[in-house]
């Protein structure tokens, strides 16, 4: 949804109500006051202002009181994480914290609402003004708001200030959802972590999605009971409350765009008594829509206005898409009408050395790398994900499985019970307007729920958006979610639409799944692996390659209509002293041989403006005779979706053929869209090993790897997945090795130093190359990535970089 953001002048930066213009600059003061405000010519219209800047103090007594006047206190900027973490988090930081901010009030108009809204704040958060405790929270993952009108209308006179003390408890908690950290599969981290907003509503306003007590209510909800191709209905619920000490008389407007014009509006008169809250129903027609689908993620903008009289009092933007989500008699998805399957990955929102505290952009590239990769559904495991990547996903074409916090664990407590159910209650009034849901899973994953405990789960999700499937890895639900490990150990053929919610890591790592473990078993456990660290060389890589190509070629065999391979990224665990490596991408986002398997099995004629699309093709060598024999054939791995590869070695050719499909029942390619090419070479030579695909006998992509020489220089540049480096980004800045001809050198292990009096380089650590690549993360100031960036190694000229 779109914010309108109002002034701040004492932290000295421009945010304007009914503009879409920002504009900041940070003071630098010993004693910075924090004040925002909305201008006093805004009063009496709706308005959110994000508070950007706060003071923030770890709490050393741990005991949770008050701040001493004698606190240290830092400047800093949201999102905020208490600790940048090394790259391996084997101690991640716990315990309590402070943030700190003055909010100027706004001129008192009757009625006037006010509330502060928080993204995401890890893991209990009490909330203080003037130093009452207002509320407190429980869980990191969703937003909440805290009403500040009741606190102010107590004041026998409205102050022109207030402070704000935040408290926030990253420590383990009985009720929130997670295991104690020590037994934890990932790493919650802490901080306010998403954004903070002050929301200034006029007395008759569209009520709050998080205050509201309504069943299926607050703010606007959009569902869809008639969808085709010649028309489409959309309905619009909007709740609107009053605060005023009189009746008041409004119009509701509801308004459909596409790309700037007008399709369907309307419009309807209300009264509404003082004090009251009512819930009215709008239809809006289109004729001949466009539909959302993950190939043409056609998206509309639905604006929502309140009127009285000449006054427009609140404006609401958001985009909608419409699509029809159905099963047939077997179970198997019918998108639109039309049957998919739908290729899909986890995601951990985990971001190196920062964990959860990026941005917008930083979440919008890790959509765009998945769209890439070939993949048109995500699993948001195990807890709700950013709003940015959710509006991603909507534009890209993503279908997400949308979860609640937990795995493997809950606690007897009634309370835990009313939480869960709360947190599904919060998280489809976040995102039941997102064309991208598919489902909600409200489920504890991987843990022995009660039966009371499914179906009151179940009975939420059908109670706030009854159009919406549930989802879960136990019986009670609408979809069933099964991990390929426990079928591999208890399979019975579903009864429901199914989902293979997990595959192609623990099955190996467990060593206790794979048809074709048995060929490996020459092997050392850890070489059969999928965990395998960008590092792991050419030969662990290409394994990992083949088991993921295994274990989805074998859900293709079941009654499945989506998979998710576990991981998409490399993630840090609570409970290990290592990375989990499963990714298709290391935890610095540079891709493995397995992100080109997937990305090949997207259809050459889906193409896309948005992110890597179309033709492809992939040599899975870096043709440095690793792994070859002397006297042996050596073996090339050729990922493509085109219909033919021909593979040229120093300009000759060596064969033109066709991916080959193999029968059986231990086949690793009988289903599978596009089966790797699989060349194999009298011998190892140096030189130039080129592939060029083909479709209908023309060349449509090419790919080339040369035998690497020794290192002799650094080539520093940045990573151009999606949008450009802005302001206050998180982007990745890569330093490669390279050869005197300028041919990428994939040696691992070599130290590098990224240095710049400029930057804000993140790692705490120095950084050492994968496959020849070392990457810092670096937080970009107001002025967006502006500086000079030096790279060094021992034993190389340093390089240098202007941004």
């Amino acid at each position: 949804m779109t914010r309108f953001f109002v002034p701040s002048a004492a932290v000295g930066f421009s945010l304007l109500c009914w503009q879409a213009l920002a504009t900041e600059t940070v003071a630098q003061q010993a004693t910075p006051k924090l004040v925002a405000a909305c201008p006093a010519q805004t009063a009496a219209q709706a308005c959110d202002l994000t508070v950007h800047h706060w003071l923030f103090s770890k709490d050393t007594q741990g005991a949770g009181q008050l701040p001493t006047a004698n606190a240290s206190w830092e400047l800093v900027r949201l999102p905020h994480t208490p600790k940048r973490e090394p790259l391996v988090v084997n101690d991640q930081w716990q315990g309590t914290m402070w943030y700190k901010t003055r909010l100027q009030l706004p001129a008192n108009q009757e009625g006037q609402q006010l509330w502060l809204q928080f993204g995401g704040a890890m893991n209990v958060a009490d909330v203080y003004v003037d130093g009452l405790h207002l509320r407190q929270h429980l869980g990191g993952y969703l937003p909440f708001s805290v009403d500040l009108t009741p606190y102010l209308r107590q004041q026998a006179k409205r102050p022109e200030k207030v402070e704000v003390l935040v408290r926030l408890d990253n420590r383990d908690h009985a009720l929130t959802g997670l295991k104690p950290l020590r037994q934890l599969d990932f790493n919650p981290y802490g901080g306010l972590y998403r954004p903070v907003t002050l929301a200034l509503r006029p007395a008759l306003h569209i009520s709050s999605e998080q205050l509201s007590d309504t069943v299926a209510g607050g703010s606007v909800a959009v569902s869809y009971p008639h969808i085709s191709k010649k028309s489409a209905t959309v309905a619009v619920a909007t709740e609107l409350q009053s605060a005023a000490a009189a009746t008041a008389a409004a119009r509701l407007k509801q308004q459909i765009l596409h790309n700037g014009k007008l399709i369907s509006q309307t419009l309807a008169q209300l009264s509404l008594q003082a004090g009251k809250k009512q819930t009215l129903q709008q239809q809006l027609l289109i004729n001949s829509p466009k539909l959302w689908s993950p190939q043409h993620p056609a998206l509309y903008q639905l604006v929502t206005e309140l009127w009285q009289g000449e006054q427009l009092l609140e404006r609401q933007q958001r985009n909608i898409g419409l699509r029809t989500i159905a099963f047939d008699t077997q179970h198997q998805l019918l998108l639109n009408g039309q049957k998919t399957f739908l290729r899909g990955v986890n995601r951990h929102q985990e971001f190196p050395h920062l964990g959860y505290a990026v941005g917008p952009l930083a979440d919008e590239r890790d959509a765009i790398r998945i769209k890439a990769a070939g993949f048109d559904y995500v699993r948001l495991s195990h807890y709700p994900q950013s709003k940015a990547f959710m509006d991603a996903a909507d534009r890209l074409g993503l279908l997400l499985l949308d979860a609640i916090p937990g795995w493997q664990y809950q606690s007897m407590d009634p309370a835990f019970a009313d939480l869960m159910a709360q947190n599904c209650r919060d998280l489809i009034r976040r995102s039941r307007n997102h064309p991208s849901i598919l489902a909600f899973e409200c489920s504890l994953n991987e843990t022995a729920m009660a039966p009371a405990l499914i179906k009151r789960l179940h009975q939420t999700v059908k109670q706030e958006a009854p159009w919406a499937y549930s989802a879960g890895w136990m019986p009670g639900f609408d979809l069933y979610l099964q991990a390929r490990q426990h079928r591999l150990q208890h399979y019975t053929p579903p009864t429901q639409p199914y989902i293979v919610s997990e595959y192609g890591d623990w099955e190996y790592y467990a060593q206790d799944a794979g048809f074709a473990q048995h060929q490996w078993q020459g092997l050392k456990a850890e070489a059969r692996t999928s965990r395998q660290l960008l590092s792991a060389g050419e030969t662990r890589l290409l394994q990992q390659a083949s088991n993921l190509q295994e274990a989805h070629n074998d859900n293709l065999r079941t009654p499945a209509f989506a998979d998710g391979y576990w991981v998409m990224f490399d993630y840090n665990r609570g409970y290990a002293d290592d990375l989990e490596a499963s990714g298709l991408m290391s935890i610095y986002r540079q891709p493995k041989y397995s992100y080109y398997l997937f990305q090949s099995q997207r259809p050459a004629s889906e193409q896309s403006a948005h992110y890597t699309s179309g033709p492809m093709v992939f040599i899975a060598s870096d043709w440095s005779g690793e792994g070859v024999v002397a006297g042996q054939s050596a073996q090339v791995r050729v990922f493509s979706n085109a219909d033919q590869v021909a593979l040229y070695l120093n300009g000759k050719l060596i064969d033109t053929r066709a991916a080959t499909r193999q029968a059986g029942e231990h086949s690793m390619s009988d289903r599978i869209a596009k089966p790797p090419f699989e060349f194999s070479l009298p011998a190892f030579v140096p030189g130039r090993l080129e592939a060029k695909a083909l479709i209908n006998g023309k060349v449509v992509a090419a790919h080339q790897v040369h035998t690497p020489g020794p290192a002799a220089a650094i080539q520093i540049e940045v990573d151009n997945t999606g949008p450009a480096p802005a302001a206050f980004d998180e982007v990745f800045v890569k330093a490669q090795l390279i050869d005197s001809k300028g041919n990428p050198v994939r040696s691992s292990g070599v130290t590098l130093t990224f240095h710049s009096a400029d930057l804000d380089i993140v790692n705490p650590e120095p950084v050492v190359t994968e496959r020849g690549v070392g990457v810092v993360l670096v937080k970009t100031g107001a002025a967006g990535l502006k500086g000079r960036l030096t790279v060094s190694a021992a034993g190389l000229p340093a390089a240098s970089i202007q941004f």
